[in-house]
């Protein structure tokens, strides 16, 4: 299944979107490659700078934040998921907590993506469901019900 050597595949991977080097090196074990070959393969690539896990997180985390697929918590085990080391997570979420407001990112996916929600008329399940997922996505509970009341007034 090898096409080259791990350098060569490591050059195709990150040509096609940044990973970490957790998920580098995921890709090039299940490939078939040697553990000597990978290890190589992944400090040649840090010293080119083709590989960079503060880098990588930074703009994960920030695609996250902007599109509406995580925040606090979720963003944090998605970072983890992807190999991510836990001191530049933190880093990359007290940086990201600067730069953009749970309040804020909240009001954005709540006009996404449910434009006609009226919280002052909507059934308690129906509040249910978007509490449920607002959970899901990594906001706090008191944000959302903060937002909730807001809405009704």
């Amino acid at each position: 299944m090898q096409r080259g050597s791990a350098f060569d595949c490591s050059l195709r991977v990150l040509t096609l979107r940044d990973h970490s080097e957790g998920e580098l090196r995921k890709k090039l074990s299940g490939k078939g490659y040697q553990e000597g070959e990978i290890e190589a393969s992944v400090v040649r690539m840090k010293e080119l700078g083709y590989l960079d896990d503060l880098r990588f997180a930074r703009s994960f985390a920030s695609s996250a934040l902007r599109n509406g697929k995580g925040v606090g918590p979720r963003l944090k085990l998605e970072l983890s998921r992807r190999g991510v080391a836990g001191n530049i997570v933190s880093q990359v979420l007290d940086e990201m907590a600067l730069e953009y407001s749970e309040a804020e990112l909240l009001t954005q996916l709540m006009q996404r993506r449910y434009p006609g929600f009226d919280a002052a008329t909507a059934s308690d399940k129906e509040k249910r469901r978007i509490v449920g997922y607002l959970q899901r996505k990594g906001f706090s509970l008191s944000a959302i019900f903060r937002e909730l009341k807001a809405q009704e007034d």
